[in-house]
């Protein structure tokens, strides 16, 4: 219970650390938010690999349940091959929602740290036309 405890708070003070990067535009404060994505969408990844590579597990997993569990009869009663179809469809879906997170978390970083740069656009001129576009450290 203490772990669990420890990791929830882990985890609120990490999406806390990653609110208060973008909000206040700290690039630096959103890459552990940006890790503890990564790691969890390779432990998902892992877990779909599990789902493919041993598919009897499904069925020992949900044999092991308590009877009272919900549908747990009805889904033992499912086809084993159409089961793992499911639930490799399902993990699919939640692999892909959470690879646009990663995009969109990324996306944040790369703005804020490109706005918070300090490249210089130095448009040279001669008799009124642009000769062309320099970028300049400051």
């Amino acid at each position: 219970m203490c772990i669990a405890i420890a990791i929830s708070l882990l985890m609120i003070l990490i999406c806390a650390m990653a609110t208060y990067g973008a909000y206040k535009q700290h690039a630096a404060w959103i890459i552990p938010f940006f890790c503890y994505q990564i790691f969890d969408f390779a432990l998902n990844t892992l877990v779909a690999i599990t789902v493919l590579v041993y598919p009897n597990s499904i069925q020992e997993y949900i044999r092991q349940l308590p009877p009272t569990f919900p549908y747990r009869d009805d889904v033992m009663s499912v086809n084993p091959t159409c089961l793992v179809l499911i639930i490799l469809l399902f993990i699919s879906i939640i692999l892909t929602f959470k690879g646009y997170l990663i995009s969109c978390v990324w996306n944040c970083y790369r703005y804020i740290n490109g706005r918070n740069s300090s490249d210089v656009l130095v448009y040279v001129t001669s008799n009124d036309n642009t000769v062309g576009i320099m970028s300049l450290m400051v």
